[in-house]
């Protein structure tokens, strides 16, 4: 992954964590210390593995982890959807639940994916499979 690669992951994530984090202050008071900030905790930790992938040399070990965290905060992300609680503004259920979930999911969702594609992309240029030649 070059300079330009790095710098378009870094801005993806800034973009996501914006759009988390208004999405999360929303959530109901009693997740506010529970769910909201361990989705939190996996999205700034899955940051953390990206800046320290730029860094090292050897990167096997760090992009390794950063798949893993990555995947983590999907799947909180699927939990606090099934729960409702993108279902929420303020604090207190939204005038269209359904709707209003649904709608923060999938943009959530579809940035989550896409720094996912990032990532790996990233993991194949880092260690290309050793093929043979028939």
């Amino acid at each position: 992954m070059g300079m330009h690669d790095e710098a378009k992951l870094d801005r993806k994530f800034t973009e996501f964590a914006r759009q988390m984090n208004l999405y999360l202050n929303h959530f109901p008071k009693h997740e506010k210390y529970g769910l909201a900030l361990e989705i939190r905790r996996a999205a700034y930790e899955t940051y953390g593995f990206i800046v320290e992938a730029q860094k090292r040399y050897h990167k096997k070990t760090t992009l390794t982890n950063l798949d893993i965290r990555h995947e983590q905060l999907r799947m909180l992300i699927r939990l606090a959807h099934s729960l409702g609680y993108f279902g929420y503004r303020i604090g207190q259920q939204a005038d269209h639940p359904e709707e209003t979930g649904e709608h923060r999911y999938l943009a959530l969702s579809r940035m989550v994916d896409e720094l996912g594609r990032m990532i790996g992309g990233w993991i194949a240029v880092s260690h290309p499979t050793n093929r043979e030649s028939s």
